[in-house]
């Protein structure tokens, strides 16, 4: 099989770990914060795992 091109758009977006893990910044906190609450904005600004099948398809994305 030919080698894969990295998807560049995924590689700006996720992190990889040292251990393997993907990481991503949350949805919603670019604009509109006025009406959202401070626990809800800090939940916002913390990064998450991306898991499941998900994980699947962005590893082949990057080439992983």
């Amino acid at each position: 099989m030919p080698k894969l091109k990295t998807h560049k758009g995924t590689a700006k977006r996720i992190k990889l770990t040292s251990t393997g893990k993907l990481i991503r910044r949350r949805a919603f906190g670019a604009h509109l914060l006025a009406g959202k609450s401070k626990s809800r904005k800090r939940n916002i600004n913390t990064p998450a795992q991306v898991t499941g099948a998900m994980a699947k398809n962005v590893r082949r994305a990057l080439g992983i």
